[in-house]
C-alpha cells in the first residue's frame, strides 16, 4: 500500500554550539548548516529509506524548491507539494556538543495551505493506504475525518505537542506515536494511561530506554533502544524511529521486527548530524542487524 504524508517542509539552520543557550545568553556557534527538515519532511525521507511507497502532501514558498528537490533525491514523491506566496517553513535548530538540541519554528506556508490540499490528497489514495500526520500543518483534525472516511488507516506523531488538537485526533486514529513527555501530557489531559489513548496501536518511545507499544487486547511490548556507537545529534531521532516503524508494518513485517528495525535506525541517526540528512538507509540497518 501507499503512505500517504500530509506533513511540514522546513528549511532547518543548523547552529553547532558548545551548550544550549540559557535565557538571557549568547552563545557562539562554531559551525552552520542549511538543510531539508521539518517532522513532516523527516518523517517522509524515514518511510522512503525504511522501504515504503510514500507521497507527500503539503506546502513551500519559493525559497523552498530545493527542499522539495532534496525530498525527491530520497525517493518521496512529491506532486502533491503546493508552491504558495510567503515563506517556507523554518527551524533555528542549536546542536549542543553532548547532542541534545533546542528548536524554534516559523510556520510559514505550512500553516498557509488551502483545505484543497486535503481534496487533493485524499483524492489520490485508496482504502487501506496509510495517512500521516503531525501538529506541524494546518487542516490536521479535518484530514484525519476525511482519510477515515474514506477508509484510509491514520497515522498520527502527535508533535509538537497540544493536547486539545490531539483530542480531535485520536477518534480516528489507528496508530499514535508520542515520546513519553507527550504521553504524560496526554494522561493529565484526558485522565487514561497510554494504553487507554483510544487509537489500535500507541508507541511511546523514551529515547535512551528504548519503547512501548500498547495493542489493544496484547500485552505492552517493550523495544530496548540500539546501542548508538556515539550519540552526536538527536534531532530527527523520534521521526526515524516513526517512520521506519510504519514503513516496516505496511512491508508487511511483524510489530517485533518492526520495532527492531526501528530502534537500529534511530541509533545510526543519532550518530550523525544533521536532521532528514542523518536517515539511514535500509540497507545500513538490515546490516547492523546482522
Amino acid at each position: 500500500m501507499a503512505i500517504f504524508n500530509f506533513g511540514s517542509i522546513n528549511i532547518d539552520l543548523v547552529f553547532e554550539v558548545p551548550h544550549i543557550a540559557a535565557p538571557g545568553e549568547t552563545v557562539m556557534s562554531h559551525r552552520l548548516s542549511r538543510g531539508l527538515g521539518g517532522k513532516g519532511a523527516n518523517t517522509s525521507v524515514a518511510l522512503a529509506r525504511g522501504g515504503a511507497e510514500v507521497r507527500h502532501f503539503g506546502a513551500i514558498g519559493p525559497d523552498g524548491r530545493d527542499m522539495v528537490a532534496t525530498l525527491e533525491r530520497f525517493g518521496v514523491d512529491c506532486a502533491g507539494v503546493r508552491e504558495l506566496d510567503g515563506e517556507t517553513g523554518q527551524a533555528v535548530i542549536q546542536v549542543a556538543e553532548d547532542g541534545e538540541n533546542a528548536i524554534t519554528l516559523l510556520k510559514g506556508a505550512n500553516w498557509q495551505m488551502p483545505d484543497g490540499v486535503v481534496d487533493d490528497l485524499v483524492g489520490a489514495a485508496g482504502p487501506g493506504d496509510w495517512l500521516v500526520l503531525q501538529n506541524e500543518t494546518a487542516h490536521v483534525p479535518q484530514a484525519a475525518r476525511r482519510a477515515r472516511d474514506a477508509g484510509m488507516r491514520v497515522a498520527y506523531a502527535a508533535a509538537p505537542f497540544d493536547a486539545t488538537a490531539t483530542v480531535e485526533v485520536l477518534e480516528a486514529c489507528d496508530l499514535l506515536a508520542l515520546n513519553h513527555i507527550e504521553a504524560a501530557q496526554l494522561s493529565e489531559a484526558t485522565g487514561r494511561e497510554a494504553r487507554s489513548f483510544g487509537p489500535g496501536m500507541v508507541l511511546v518511545t523514551h529515547g535512551a530506554e528504548g519503547a512501548w507499544l500498547y495493542r489493544e487486547g496484547a500485552e505492552p511490548m517493550h523495544q530496548p533502544a540500539a546501542r548508538a556507537t556515539e550519540v552526536v545529534d538527536t534531532t530527527a531521532a523520534g521521526d526515524t524511529f516513526f517512520g521506519f516503524f510504519l514503513a516496516r508494518l505496511d512491508r508487511g513485517d511483524g510489530v517485533e521486527r518492526a520495532l527492531r528495525v526501528a530502534a537500529e535506525a534511530s541509533a545510526i541517526g543519532v550518530s550523525r548530524k544533521g536532521a532528514s540528512a542523518s536517515i539511514p538507509t535500509l540497507e545500513e540497518v538490515l546490516a547492523r542487524l546482522g
